[in-house]
């Protein structure tokens, strides 16, 4: 079975790439908005705060050729979280 439902790519978009990166060949933009920001120092990425703000500018988990899997290894953390907010 095929796995293209993991890459999509969208070389029109006027910020591609959205990090810096060597070569965009497997840059992948399904992600282009981390679902995983929400989890803050749980996410697993390379990110700081800057200002009480995360960045996470230097992080390239969702745009990575294996991002996909990962992001959904932390899926039930994103909705467990997204429930108590809702029963708030």
């Amino acid at each position: 079975m095929s796995e293209n439902y993991k890459f999509f790519q969208h070389k029109d978009c006027e910020f591609f790439p959205c990090h810096k990166v060597k070569d965009t060949k497997d840059f992948n933009c399904l992600f282009c908005y981390c679902p995983l920001y929400t989890l803050g120092d749980k996410c697993g990425g390379n990110f700081k705060y800057v200002n009480g703000i995360k960045d996470c500018s230097n992080c390239l988990i969702p745009h990575s050729k294996n991002g996909y899997d990962y992001i959904m290894s932390k899926w039930e953390e994103v909705s467990r979280l997204a429930s108590e907010n809702h029963k708030k």
